[in-house]
């Protein structure tokens, strides 16, 4: 416990200054992060093939997750002294106040705490017989009455050495609250950053964030506001308190729409790299399932019988194991995406969204290729029926592949493959084990229209803040994912209009809209795309989703329903193919060169 001699002396500033070197440390461990991902990774993509640019790759992302490493406990020691200091300084001006009251009174405050004040009374000091008149008289806060003084100072002396005593207990309570977390800022020697050292990182975090819940709340981190509000209050911040938020609460700020993307993608890829660590640290754990069947000991039929540690073992990791695998997958995926940066051209990634487990534990993952806040154009690819983030890679290259097509027609683009809905697992009767599909409801797509909407405001509004524009936005859904724009393109309509300069949809069972115009733009500026054998518009036709709607590809609609070459439901991205060509022409604004049916 700190006495009060050493919370009247400390120099907080000596703190704050600590803090601000390790703040570099932390900054500069970032940018060097950034730029083996996004450099590094691009020249071996360029340079190297085979297994030479396999084990290069290797080291490169190891250093990576160094890199990773050193910035997020860097950034927790800067935190941790910056809010060692701002507690500390209410309790220290506490401990001044109260000393120069005793000073001017004449008083006598004692190593111990106890203050010594002058009296004329006869008067009983605790523990030493009597006491003269007119000498000091020692008062500390507990001693109670024995004072026996009717002196006026006797009140005075007895408020100050208890506003003493309490400025060194909250010292105290402060102190052991944040040497406890820095006592847990250390890593294993070596230049290795493991799964466990990543899976204690995430620990480490966690810990501060009950260290320094006074200092950096996340209750002051908006919920539930506009991405306007959210860019508001991230403006609002210094620098400093932004990079303590980011890294004390990365899941929370890389969720708020209306943020810089990179600073989004920075807390993402912290999430990520412990959500990965501490997944394969839950898998290495679980063992091997026993053997599954026994000869039955007595002998009699059935001649097998299900093996009692097999069926325990179900029961503890049968429905753990898959889900891990699942969100393992998922993260491979993302992983995988930014270990192509430079391959084919593809440009730097921006992880603008992730969580393994939410949307009903469908997961969550928004990835952008190129920076959707400078580029001119920028297209957001909504996925559809049957999409969790175990199979996330496949709509990871549609995206990849509407990038690359949209830049070959000369222009900077930045495409997003968005998903952050509880998408609908069936798309036929008795597809997965659903009699009535679930693609057939319109409540999946009720319930992510405001998602979708205020992640489109945030991308319109992260935009026109760091270009002074809102660029050229197109919105393109794949089957249930355009019904899921529908939605969303019409809550946008009645609140704050449109929410994209054009909109493509694909392989579309309907909108829950009539006509182009109840999306809240014009016919010219919507496009639909329904190929030979895809029987997703036929079907969202009879069923109606719920209601007798028009699909996009009915004439009725009103909109330009586009020529395809591909064939069925799920083709309508594959390399150097006319129905991907057509959307790239949107895309980039283009709209002469799309070739119509």
């Amino acid at each position: 416990m700190p006495t009060w001699q050493q919370l009247r002396d400390v120099k907080l500033s000596e703190y704050t200054d600590a803090a601000d070197d390790w703040g570099r440390i932390s900054s500069r461990s970032n940018a060097d992060k950034d730029r083996v991902d996004n450099g590094m990774f691009a020249r071996i993509n360029d340079t190297q093939k085979g297994e030479t640019a396999d084990r290069a790759s290797a080291d490169v992302r190891q250093l990576s997750r160094n890199f990773q490493y050193l910035h997020t406990e860097c950034g927790l020691i800067r935190t941790a002294l910056n809010g060692l200091a701002t507690e500390l300084a209410a309790p220290q001006r506490k401990l001044k106040q109260a000393l120069e009251e005793a000073e001017s009174a004449g008083f006598t405050v004692l190593p111990d705490g106890r203050v010594q004040y002058p009296t004329r009374s006869f008067v009983l000091a605790p523990g030493s017989g009597t006491a003269e008149a007119g000498a000091p008289v020692p008062y500390a806060p507990g001693m109670g009455e024995g004072v026996g003084s009717a002196d006026a100072n006797k009140g005075r002396a007895e408020d100050i050495a208890e506003r003493i005593a309490q400025a060194v207990r909250e010292a105290a309570e402060i102190d052991s609250r944040y040497a406890a977390a820095l006592r847990g800022l250390k890593a294993e020697p070596g230049l290795t950053v493991s799964d466990e050292t990543l899976a204690d990182a995430a620990k480490d975090t966690k810990a501060m964030q009950e260290a320094a819940g006074k200092y950096a709340d996340d209750d002051k981190i908006p919920k539930g506001k506009s991405p306007q509000d959210n860019a508001e209050w991230w403006k609002s911040l210094t620098q400093e308190q932004r990079d303590e938020y980011a890294t004390l609460y990365p899941a929370s700020v890389g969720a708020l729409d209306g943020l810089p993307s990179a600073v989004r993608d920075d807390a993402n890829r912290m999430v990520l790299a412990e959500t990965r660590a501490q997944t394969q640290l839950e898998l290495n754990a679980i063992p091997k399932p026993p053997q599954q069947y026994l000869p039955n000991p007595s002998g009699s039929y059935p001649a097998v019988i299900t093996n009692p540690a097999y069926r325990e073992w179900q029961d503890k990791y049968g429905d753990r194991k898959p889900e891990l695998e699942r969100i393992k997958n998922g993260i491979d995926a993302v992983q995988g995406r930014f270990d192509a940066t430079g391959k084919d051209g593809l440009p730097e990634a921006y992880l603008l969204g992730f969580d393994p487990r939410t949307n009903n534990g469908d997961g969550r993952i928004i990835l952008a290729n190129g920076n959707p806040d400078t580029a001119d154009h920028t297209a957001v690819y909504v996925p559809g029926t049957g999409t969790e983030i175990g199979g996330i890679g496949g709509d990871l290259e549609r995206a990849n592949r509407l990038w690359t097509a949209s830049t070959r027609q000369g222009a900077d683009v930045s495409t997003i493959m968005w998903f952050d809905y509880d998408a609908p697992r069936s798309a036929y009767p008795t597809d997965k084990g659903d009699v009535f599909p679930e693609a057939a409801r319109n409540e999946y797509a009720e319930k992510g229209a405001p998602t979708l909407h205020t992640f489109m405001e945030g991308t319109r509004a992260a935009h026109e803040a760091a270009s002074g524009s809102s660029g050229h936005t197109t919105l393109i859904g794949h089957s249930y994912g355009s019904t899921l724009v529908g939605e969303a393109t019409q809550a946008g309509r009645i609140f704050d209009g449109p929410i994209a300069d054009d909109i493509v949809v694909a392989g579309s069972p309907g909108m829950q809209a009539n006509r182009a115009a109840d999306l809240g733009i014009s016919g010219e500026h919507m496009w639909a795309m329904g190929a030979e054998g895809d029987n997703v518009p036929l079907g969202g036709s009879l069923v109606g989703l719920g209601e007798d709607w028009v699909v996009p590809t009915d004439p009725e609609f009103g909109g330009n329903v586009m020529k395809t070459d591909t064939h069925g439901h799920s083709d309508y991205w594959n390399e150097g193919t006319l129905s991907l060509n057509n959307q790239a022409k949107v895309i980039v604004g283009d709209y002469e060169g799309v070739i119509l049916e």
